[in-house]
């Protein structure tokens, strides 16, 4: 099984939308036992909470399946449960390093890296943007999961 960990800032945008599109992906993919997917937030600061409406707007307009969830923080055990710890730009990734460096296994990727993209995944609490970072996301996912096999 392979064990994925969404992560970005407050876990109600970015990473809980990259979590329930790979999740939908798999499904169709008829691989759902294959994985466990799940994401967290780099800081503290939406613990509880759940997505954002922005993100469940989007998702059901995609016709993405999803559930309430509440935001979480990583953990440390986290980098020993997880094959891969997925940041979706370069401050996810600085936060992840402060709890698991120095990642020996090298399980900390951005993940438009697997579509070959250096650019971040823009956060759109800030942006406002979710066409952008739904689009971003699912070229990552997609990516992600032919990398995969």
């Amino acid at each position: 099984m392979t064990r994925i960990l969404f992560v970005c800032h407050g876990n109600i945008c970015r990473s809980p939308m990259a979590e329930f599109v790979m999740k939908e992906l798999v499904r169709r993919a008829e691989r759902q036992d294959d994985f466990l997917i799940e994401s967290a937030a780099t800081s503290r600061e939406e613990l509880g909470n759940d997505m954002h409406y922005g993100t469940r707007t989007k998702l059901r307009e995609m016709g993405i399946p999803f559930s309430r969830r509440a935001a979480r923080q990583i953990r440390q055990d986290d980098y020993d449960r997880y094959d891969y710890l997925v940041a979706m730009d370069d401050e996810n990734v600085y936060y992840m390093n402060r709890v698991w460096a120095p990642d020996p296994k090298h399980k900390i990727v951005r993940l438009l890296s697997f579509a070959g993209q250096t650019r971040d995944i823009a956060d759109p609490w800030y942006t406002g943007n979710f066409d952008q970072t739904y689009d971003d996301i699912l070229e990552g996912c997609t990516a992600f999961l032919k990398f995969l096999g």
